[in-house]
């Protein structure tokens, strides 16, 4: 099929490739503007910008699409190359900037959203972190007819993934990258092949929202259960990553790996939740609201991931 590219970070990269090597004709890619990264803050190409740059397609990096926006010279311009491409369809993988209407009626079959979480719940920015922070079972990826809403077009396929006991943000994030790629091209063969498929409106009922993930959340609050202390461990990793105060740093440390302790008994009769129980190589006890949380793998201001028998060899109080 002729179809335009939507996307930016490295989901949407595995998607953009699965696509090109089904044989599908990519006119052109938009992708978020190139962004300072790294030490030195230099100007980073996105990874879609960069594979599509590798696949000679064309890249439109506009900062807006509204034509009423701040930057309409750039939306007017993204639209008169649009039209150029003719695309009979557009896939987008978390590209990063609303698509106005006049993007959504422009290709003939309209714009496929592919979208990290089992619509409707997790609507929104950070569904792959908000789903393990949450606790929930499983999580997936759903090809979504896109409308003017927030995620709230009908959908053509959802792929289900349980989630194992110690998902991490990035192994959730690579496995639905994969599963996204693979949906994505489904339905896209589907469509070539005149294929009829029926796009089901989301249902009313268990509708939620993923809100953005904030640096400011990152620092661990022990007045809350120990067990969602760990979950938003792992849902952060690798990004805003979590931490906590020790005594020693005068900035506070990452912590990379925790879980929840059972069976503590009456050890945390009297101590304030963030109360520190224990320093030993097996871990780092912490009283928190409900229980005790363990903390296995952290990483010092400047340093290193280190597991915790590491990191307590040079750790002076």
């Amino acid at each position: 099929m002729r179809l335009v590219f939507a996307g930016t970070p490295e989901f949407a990269r595995q998607a953009l490739q699965a696509i090109l090597q089904a044989g599908h004709q990519v006119v052109g890619v938009l992708t978020q503007p190139d962004r300072p990264s790294g030490r030195g803050m230099k100007l980073q190409a996105s990874p879609v910008k960069l594979a599509a740059l590798e696949a000679d397609i064309p890249v439109l990096q506009p900062r807006s699409l509204r034509l009423d926006g701040k930057f309409p010279d750039a939306a007017q311009d993204a639209q008169a190359r649009l039209r150029a491409w003719a695309p009979e369809v557009m896939v987008v993988a978390a590209y990063g900037l609303i698509l106005p209407q006049w993007v959504l009626d422009l290709p003939r079959l309209g714009c496929l959203n592919i979208h990290a979480s089992l619509l409707p719940r997790w609507r929104g920015a950070a569904p792959i972190q908000r789903a393990i922070e949450a606790g929930d079972a499983a999580s997936g990826v759903t090809i979504m007819q896109m409308d003017a809403g927030l995620d709230t077009g009908a959908m053509l396929l959802r792929v289900e993934r349980p989630l194992a006991v110690d998902e991490t943000g990035a192994s959730l994030h690579d496995g639905l990258a994969q599963d996204g790629a693979q949906a994505i091209v489904q339905v896209l063969a589907s469509l070539r092949s005149g294929e009829h498929l029926v796009a089901v409106p989301q249902p009313d009922q268990g509708v939620t929202y993923a809100d953005k993930l904030l640096k400011t959340e990152s620092a661990l609050d022990f007045s809350l259960p120990a067990e969602a202390l760990a979950r938003r461990v792992r849902a952060f990793d690798p990004f805003p990553g979590t931490t906590m105060v020790l005594p020693g740093f005068d900035q506070p440390v990452k912590v990379w790996a925790a879980h929840s302790l059972t069976n503590v008994g009456n050890a945390t009769v009297g101590a304030a939740p963030g109360t520190i129980l224990h320093l030993a190589p097996e871990g780092i006890d912490v009283v928190t609201g409900e229980g005790i949380l363990r903390v296995t793998a952290l990483q010092k201001p400047g340093g290193r991931r280190q597991p915790v028998d590491v990191f307590m060899q040079s750790y002076r109080r």
